[in-house]
């Protein structure tokens, strides 16, 4: 069946003191990008739709405090005050639409997108990568293919109403709205929405509890529907539900990559033994540099047997080069076909990991919870199974 295509909208949180990281690789700050599989002579191709120019992310939030455009008041020195939004579809999906130029006109409406979810002001950098080489299809295709992605980095801003206190002199303005404020909060502006059931009322779990959206979830829902109906289609929203299929294809992937390693090398292990019982005619180097005399004339004479032993060893040698080149090349291809099935495994486990190193404590809850869920599920149906048995046993005995 033909690999579907889906989208995936992800927030990673920084604070003012963590962000640089952030920013010198989106920005392409750094010298070298050793892990990333970054084509420097591409970046030039990385589209900007919207750059602090050459203010650093947080000067252009002191700048924006600074015209009174966002406040941090009240937020403590290590709160999470920038939003990095990715926005992103598989790489194949770029390819079968026409690559770069597609690219570049799909993200131009993720960034619309953008500016709706957070206001245009608010966003200090948007800008598409498009010189992170993707290492299994280039294999697959046999020519250098990029994974074309957006990184928004963004301020969530709410609007906050700023009340008269008690110590104002004016008891009659005590409560009423002293000023409004943009301000910064990721919590408030990536708050849970309540679900609602089939009469549009808030609907509730087994506990009484109102039943909760992720705000996450909510995102993915937006950026589907908006560019769907901006045009651009083929592709389906994130799965639902999905990650304890995804971890169990992911770990049957990595057994099977084990397996055929093992395999490999036991080949290899095969080979050699073969190559000790084929080819029993060895000398060291000593012993055939000793071989044969020098005569008076300069001439380098040798016994039958010497003469025999070096003849055997010439053919054996040719003859172990051939099948050793051919084996080589044998386990070379061998090697490079399980290279592009780890390096697409990687790309598939790229989600994960980003989710793991931005939100480290959320994917661990998420985990526990589908591991809790399946733990039950198997201690359910091995009771069923002993149940089922114990009544065998007690019918036999009874025939008995």
């Amino acid at each position: 069946m033909e690999k579907m295509n889906f989208t995936v909208a992800r927030v990673a949180t920084h604070t003012r003191a963590g962000v640089g990281k952030c920013e010198r690789h989106n920005e392409r700050k750094n010298e070298n990008y050793g892990n990333m599989n970054v084509d420097l002579e591409r970046t030039p191709m990385n589209v900007h739709f919207k750059a602090c120019g050459e203010l650093t992310y947080n000067e252009t939030l002191d700048k924006l405090m600074a015209d009174g455009v966002v406040s941090l008041r009240g937020l403590k020195e290590n709160a999470k005050v920038y939003d990095e939004m990715i926005l992103d579809v598989n790489t194949d999906y770029f390819e079968r639409h026409g690559g770069y130029k597609f690219a570049r006109e799909f993200y131009e409406e993720a960034y619309r997108f953008a500016c709706k979810l957070y206001g245009e002001r608010n966003i200090l950098s948007a800008v598409m990568h498009a010189d992170e080489i993707n290492l299994a299809l280039t294999e697959k295709y046999g020519r250098p293919i990029y994974h074309y992605h957006l990184h928004i980095v963004a301020l969530p801003v709410v609007e906050k109403q700023v009340l008269w206190s008690k110590r104002c002199r004016d008891k009659a303005l005590v409560g009423t709205v002293k000023e409004t404020v943009q301000q910064v909060s990721h919590s408030k502006k990536w708050k849970s929405q309540r679900a609602l059931d089939e009469q549009g009322k808030s609907a509730f779990d087994d506990k009484g509890r109102p039943k909760l959206i992720p705000s996450y979830s909510i995102l993915q829902d937006e950026f589907f529907r908006h560019m769907q109906e901006a045009g651009f289609t083929d592709f389906i929203r994130g799965e639902r539900g999905s990650t304890a299929d995804n971890l169990s294809n992911l770990q049957y992937q990595i057994k099977k990559d084990t397996e055929r390693l093992e395999a490999i090398q036991e080949k290899i292990r095969a080979e050699e033994a073969e190559y000790a019982v084929v080819h029993p005619i060895h000398k060291t180097h000593v012993e055939i540099d000793e071989m044969g005399k020098k005569t008076l004339i300069g001439k380098i004479t040798v016994s039958q047997d010497d003469f025999n032993t070096l003849t055997q060893l010439a053919k054996e040698g040719v003859s172990g080069w051939g099948q050793l080149q051919a084996k080589v090349w044998s386990l070379r291809g061998s090697l490079n076909r399980l290279q592009g099935q780890l390096n697409e495994l990687a790309e598939r486990c790229r989600p994960y990991l980003e989710a793991v190193r931005f939100m480290p404590e959320r994917v661990k809850e998420l985990l526990d919870s589908v591991l809790a869920s399946l733990r039950k599920r198997q201690e359910e149906q091995g009771r069923s199974i002993m149940y089922v048995k114990n009544k065998s046993q007690e019918s036999r005995g009874d025939v008995r």
